[in-house]
């Protein structure tokens, strides 16, 4: 290795005592269903029928649970992911920028020989986007693909019910059955579990699914899902409701910020979006999630967490595609340089974001490291791999 080479920078440093023993530990371990995404920007309203729209902007790149991967890896957490890939020229392409790119640690991640990989075509327009996807279920069930998980410090999951279970069934028989959840099996080995939760296209919402927060450390959902599970009318209503099921809650409310309670700390916590000019929202739930749980691993306070995630999730919707928009350390750095020079030129709302966010002087490396940036959504040639 080159001694003088910019080391990558390492958030968690400070806590990894573990390491100091010997025992290396994956900070976030993740599994879910992988997609290629071909996502189109720029476009005025969504095609019709019969048409022909062209946009101003594309681009293909991982997509599925790798909004997650790439996020918790951009950001230094050292990210396992177990997922199924297609033996096509796309699951290779995605292989290679998750490992080779990314450094996601791919250890419990599976090829599936003559099996195509899902792919979604996004078409972002109007401050929203609407996504057409053709895949299908892998050859094995996830608990399978998984195995018994490898020790981590978290873990990232969706809460839902698996298809066809009962609660009880889904929660009782971790070890058992097609679906069992592979994330109670870490729970059980020490990790945080770290839960969202995803549209409910029934319109039922069923609040069974809450019952699931028994064994987690945090709930993240959006306000939409949070009140429909709750059967609140209000985010803040929502929030004391989650905030007796879990020690940790979260509520996200776009670009109106989050509103959290944290009963392991006694804290809670409430802060406004940074205003940006977004071109693709995919993926920054994503984004923030992953900054909670960062924050949360490195033991910053409830309000730091929440500003730092809201500030991620702004940078990842300036760019459009989900995983590779996601914000590294040199995305963030970059930001509070030109925030903090536009504070000094006497613009009052840079002035206002450098006061809330005054604590990035004390998180932002100090040396010189190989601090990881977004990179453009492109497709390798054939060729190229």
């Amino acid at each position: 290795m080159d001694a003088t080479a910019p080391r990558r920078w390492d958030p968690l440093a400070a806590v990894r005592e573990d390491e100091r023993a010997g025992t290396a530990l994956l900070d976030v371990f993740l599994s879910g269903q992988l997609f290629f995404d071909m996502v189109f920007t720029g476009l005025d309203a969504a095609p019709s029928p019969g048409t022909e729209v062209w946009t101003t902007g594309m681009g293909s790149l991982p997509g599925g649970i790798a909004n997650l991967a790439v996020a918790t890896s951009r950001l230094g957490l050292r990210t396992g992911l177990a997922a199924g890939f297609g033996d096509d020229v796309y699951g290779r392409f995605c292989w290679q920028v998750l490992s080779e790119q990314e450094g996601v640690d791919l250890a419990r991640s599976r090829v599936f020989p003559g099996r195509h990989s899902a792919v979604t075509v996004s078409m972002a327009h109007g401050g929203d986007r609407s996504m057409v996807t053709h895949g299908h279920p892998l050859p094995v069930p996830q608990a399978e693909l998984v195995g018994v998980p490898p020790r981590s410090r978290a873990v990232i999951t969706e809460l839902a019910l698996p298809h066809g279970q009962e609660p009880a069934a889904a929660v009782d028989d971790p070890g058992g059955g097609a679906d069992a959840s592979w994330w109670l099996v870490a729970r059980e080995q020490g990790a945080a579990v770290f839960a969202d939760v995803g549209w409910d296209p029934s319109g039922v919402w069923d609040p069974a699914v809450l019952d699931r927060l028994d064994s987690c450390h945090a709930f993240l959902p959006n306000e939409v899902e949070a009140m429909a599970y709750t059967r609140t009318s209000s985010p803040e209503r929502a929030l004391v409701a989650l905030a007796e099921r879990v020690p940790l809650a979260v509520v996200t409310c776009g670009a109106d910020g989050a509103l959290a309670v944290d009963a392991t700390t006694g804290e809670t916590a409430r802060v406004p979006g940074v205003a940006v000019a977004a071109v693709d929202p995919t993926g920054a739930g994503d984004v923030f999630g992953a900054s909670v749980v960062l924050g949360t691993l490195a033991g910053w306070p409830l309000a730091q967490r929440l500003a730092f995630a809201a500030l991620s999730a702004s940078l990842a919707v300036q760019q459009f595609g989900g995983s590779l928009a996601a914000p590294g350390w040199g995305d963030i750095a970059d930001w509070w340089a030109a925030t903090s020079a536009r504070a000094a030129a006497g613009d009052p709302a840079a002035g206002d974001l450098a006061r809330r966010y005054g604590f990035l002087a004390d998180l932002l490396p100090s040396g010189p490291v190989d601090a990881v940036r977004r990179a453009e959504a492109t497709f390798a040639l054939a060729s190229d791999l």
